[in-house]
């Protein structure tokens, strides 16, 4: 029994060692059931993982390698996250314990090939990303055939070249089947027939060859059928791209896809004959042509295509384009068309006139102005259309916008925001069912009568506007943030209004009356005001009739801030303590107590230094970042000499002519002439005596005086005295008592007693020697 105890005792102990082990490479483990460990320059999957975790992300490291038992306590896991890391080998068993896992990514990193070992045990596997290795292929039979429950797979990169028969055995449905073929050169015919549906299947491909046989083998399966980075540059390739016609699909994209004038009729003719097709998507391709079709589009009008998405089409010579007559025929059934950010600039009457089943259409981040809107919306065009958004146009005149779109009769929801319009006139005519009008961003300083009555809900936020007094009885939804306006809207003229936005506006309070007028709100958002929150103002807002049932926001960091910082605080459930209720003394009594403590920081720092303290940290923690001593070749000069200014007549008319024209020559560093004009003074001084020999102080009143000589002084002090070498040569001037220097260079007053110091004689016949004893120091 001892002897199981102890056995008990240390398999405990060094459990607990390793959980001890991994809190401290991945704190976040210890409180959650979630391990952040990604980033943190891991070499290996630490230890010590348990059956608690069930999120694990490891990404952003350095692992190289997966060994057998780094994952076998992790019993519970569902998501793995071993991405961007530099894994090129993972042992056989290393998923063995993993039979709950969902999520496994295993992007971008150093597999050279796949082995179906890995996934054996993973029955629970949902989510796989392999994407961004560097395999060239799949292997010889299916890597994924035990993966019953797959949903999603991503796989491929650069290197990727081959597809044999076989290497999606195994997997019969997929939400998601995304392939990264750029480099694909090698594609047997019916690998992908085993998969009997897939709901959205990207494929990343360049050669229309491979692409087509690809097609041929997802004719019936893929439901959603994304095609990205391909080149249609030839009318030849449309015979290959002819199979896509038989395609069961219901959706199918374009992403950074090529497209020129002899591949678009062949494209519009295939897509026209899917025989179940709703929506065509086109995002970020590019488009080389004018529009002139050398080819007709052969192919009748399309009884299932509805939907039409176009976005950030590059025409590189769009001004060129033409009307696009050739497709007048095929538009009428088509329900909803987005044309975003492709800078079109008209659209044909006669095209407008064709679209005769449109409901929605957007036209936003586009170059549509004023008078190409009046012959795109002409009169005919449009008939049903409920829903337009002219968005980030260049509309702007007001009066003129309103008037082309009046004949729309069916039009609900008119989205003309981020447009410049500026003034507004009286009177304008507007489609008669209008419910929906966003005008935010539009630079309106003023409202007027021209704003339709029928409206439902209007957005004019983000103006320049100070009043609100409009008469819309309908409204029930108002938009107001981001103005200047200083009072609620007048309730009578808007009776049905039940919410309203209006924040960072200039309110500071509203009145009992404003209150009560509002009968039917359900929702009133004013947050970012000028509040001024007091015990008088939240009681008088908490007791008004219906006004609990209301919702007031003042965001934290406004003056508003307490417990009325939550945005959506209710109100009958704020509470003010009785500091909140005096916030103008409480502020003044916090500026005062913190003016008081900086006026007394301030005397202390004068009185002991402070400031000095501080402009020699600073220079000492430069100085300290630098070699010690510079390399012999860097040394420029044989002295640096360090002097007040009012002693230069002796320096520059005595000293350095007797030292300079000695033979050999000495070379001094002087200030005046050295330093580099334009860099900061303190790195000239360091500079210059890192790249000198020795560094010459000439002492005196005037010295110990001087702003600059302390700062001389001041990196010597550090860089020269505490390093307790001879570098430094102190001549003495004229007499000084050892109590003029600053007491804050207490180790140079030391230096002054206890080490030999040149004193300037004032007798003729002692300054020979004087020259000779300073010309064998600054040789030494």
């Amino acid at each position: 029994h001892t002897w199981q105890v102890w056995a008990m005792y240390v398999v405990l102990a060094v459990s607990l060692s390793e959980e001890q082990a991994l809190k401290q490479v991945c704190p976040s483990c210890d409180a959650t059931q979630s391990c952040n460990c990604s980033s943190m320059g891991l070499d290996f999957i630490p230890s010590g993982l348990t059956d608690k975790i069930t999120l694990l992300d490891l990404a952003r490291n350095r692992i190289k390698h997966i060994r057998a038992h780094d994952l076998q306590q992790a019993v519970n896991l569902r998501t793995l996250l071993l991405q961007s890391n530099k894994i090129s080998s993972i042992d056989e068993d290393s998923f063995v314990s993993l039979g709950k896992l969902e999520l496994l990514d295993l992007s971008n990193n150093r597999l050279a090939h796949l082995s179906p070992r890995w996934f054996d045990h993973l029955v629970s596997l949902q989510h796989l990303h392999i994407h961004g290795n560097c395999y060239s292929d799949l292997g010889e039979s299916s890597p994924f055939s035990s993966l019953r429950n797959l949903s999603s797979l991503h796989l491929g990169n650069p290197r990727f070249s081959t597809i044999r028969q076989g290497n999606f055995e195994g997997i019969t449905l997929l939400d998601q089947l995304w392939i990264e073929g750029s480099n694909l050169s090698v594609y047997e015919p019916g690998s992908l027939k085993s998969i009997k549906k897939i709901n959205h299947m990207i494929i990343s491909i360049r050669r229309v060859d491979l692409f087509s046989a690809i097609v041929r083998d997802l004719l019936h399966s893929a439901i959603w059928l994304e095609i990205r980075e391909i080149a249609f540059n030839i009318a030849e390739e449309m015979q290959l791209l002819s199979v896509l016609s038989l395609s069961f699909a219901k959706k199918i994209s374009f992403k950074q896809v090529l497209l020129t004038d002899a591949t678009v009729p062949g494209i519009v003719t295939i897509l026209e004959k899917v025989p179940r097709l709703v929506e065509v998507e086109m995002k970020d391709c590019r488009l080389l042509g004018t529009g002139r079709w050398d080819l007709e589009i052969q192919a009748n009008q399309s009884q299932s295509l509805r939907v039409l998405t176009i976005e950030k089409l590059s025409i590189e010579e769009f001004y060129l384009f033409t009307d696009l007559q050739a497709v007048l025929d095929l538009v009428s059934l088509f329900t909803k068309i987005t044309v975003e950010n492709t800078k079109v600039f008209l659209v044909p009457c006669r095209l407008s006139k064709q679209l005769l089943s449109l409901e929605y259409l957007d036209l936003s981040a586009n170059l549509l102005g004023d008078q190409s809107l009046e012959h795109s919306a002409c009169p005919g065009g449009w008939p049903l259309l409920k829903t337009l958004n002219l968005s980030q146009n260049s509309l702007s005149d007001f009066k003129m916008t309103a008037k082309s779109l009046s004949h729309l009769r069916n039009l609900i929801l008119l989205d003309i925001s981020q447009n410049n319009f500026g003034e507004i006139p009286d009177v304008c005519e507007w489609p008669a069912n209008l419910k929906y009008l966003n005008l935010s961003r539009t630079q309106i300083p003023k409202l007027t009568a021209c704003i339709p009555s029928t409206l439902e809900v209007l957005d004019i936020s983000a103006n320049n506007l100070k009043e609100f007094n409009l008469h819309l009885p309908f409204l029930k939804e108002l938009y107001l943030a981001k103005n200047q306006l200083k009072a609620l809207p007048d309730a009578a003229s808007i009776p049905n209004l039940v919410a309203m936005s209006i924040g960072r506006n200039k309110l500071s309070s509203f009145s009992k009356e404003e209150l009560e007028s509002f009968k039917k709100m359900e929702l009133l958002d004013v947050s970012a005001n000028n509040f001024i929150c007091s015990c008088e103002f939240l009681s008088f807002i908490q007791h008004q009739a219906g006004i609990g049932q209301m919702l007031v926001g003042w965001p934290e960091g406004y003056i508003c801030d307490s417990p009325l910082a939550v945005r959506g605080a209710q109100v009958g459930a704020i509470h003010l303590s009785l500091m909140e209720c005096h916030q103008s003394l409480v502020v003044s009594l916090i500026c005062a107590v913190f003016f008081l403590v900086i006026l007394v920081l301030v005397a202390i720092g004068y009185k002991y230094h402070a400031v000095w303290y501080m402009r020699m940290t600073w220079a000492w923690l430069r100085a300290k970042r630098k070699p010690k001593r510079a390399p012999p070749k860097d040394i420029c000069y044989d002295a640096f000499v360090s002097y007040s200014e009012n002693d230069s007549n002796w320096v520059e008319n005595v000293m350095v002519q007797e030292l300079e024209q000695a033979c050999p020559p000495f070379r001094l560093c002087l200030h005046k002439r050295d330093f580099v004009p334009g860099k900061w003074i303190v790195d000239n001084i360091i500079d210059s005596i890192e790249k000198s020999h020795k560094t010459l102080f000439v002492l005196s009143e005037h010295f110990v005086q001087s702003e600059w000589c302390k700062y001389e002084l001041d990196f010597s002090h550090f860089r020269l005295f505490d390093e307790n070498n001879d570098a430094a040569i102190l001549i003495l001037l004229e007499p000084i008592q050892s109590q003029a220097i600053p007491k804050r260079f207490c180790k140079l007053r030391k230096i002054m007693n206890t080490k030999t110091y040149l004193e300037w004689p004032r007798e003729e016949e002692q300054q020979e020697m004087f020259w000779e004893n300073l010309k064998v120091a600054l040789k030494s």
